[in-house]
């Protein structure tokens, strides 16, 4: 797939991203997100988002760049290029923020269930 280099209204634009900022924040499941996100990204693209987001997660876990190089097969310098989003950017922050707070809640949903039993 193709974009177009034409650049889009500023004010339309605007319009664009908060339609889809929006319809992605209504998504309710994994199941729903895989869904749109298979449908508007190629399976390359989706890839890609997955790893970028477990490059952080195991940078976050201190995991070293050769680990992650060789399980991942990502390169170096995207390693790099990930590291210094994972210092600086909010988005990277806010996504490591959410993984946390889901392995948490199934850490001690696992140790509620042996103390039902």
């Amino acid at each position: 797939m193709r974009l177009s280099t034409r650049r889009v209204n500023p004010h339309l634009k605007k319009q664009l991203f908060s339609t889809l900022h929006q319809a992605i924040a209504d998504l309710r499941t994994p199941g729903e997100v895989e869904t749109v996100l298979s449908a508007f990204l190629s399976s390359a693209e989706h890839e890609i988002l997955a790893k970028r987001v477990a490059v952080s997660y195991w940078l976050d876990k201190g995991r070293g760049y050769n680990n992650i190089r060789d399980n991942l097969k990502v390169s170096s310098a995207t390693i790099a290029s990930i590291q210094n989003a994972y210092n600086s950017n909010k988005g990277v922050k806010l996504i490591l923020t959410k993984i946390r707070a889901e392995e948490w809640a199934n850490v001690w949903a696992e140790k509620i269930k042996k103390l039902v039993r």
